[in-house]
């Protein structure tokens, strides 16, 4: 199956944007985050 390029948004200073357009350290700061999964992180961490 062909592969289609996506163009991903995110916030940033307050608004929406395309990530393509941001400058190359925003750019590289939205590559390092780390999403969080509460579904998953609920299954995984121990209860109390």
């Amino acid at each position: 199956m062909p592969r289609t390029k996506c163009e991903v948004w995110s916030r940033s200073v307050g608004y929406l944007r395309p990530v393509e357009q941001w400058n190359e350290g925003k750019q590289q700061e939205f590559k390092d985050r780390k999403t969080f999964d509460k579904q998953l992180s609920s299954q995984t961490m121990p209860k109390k």
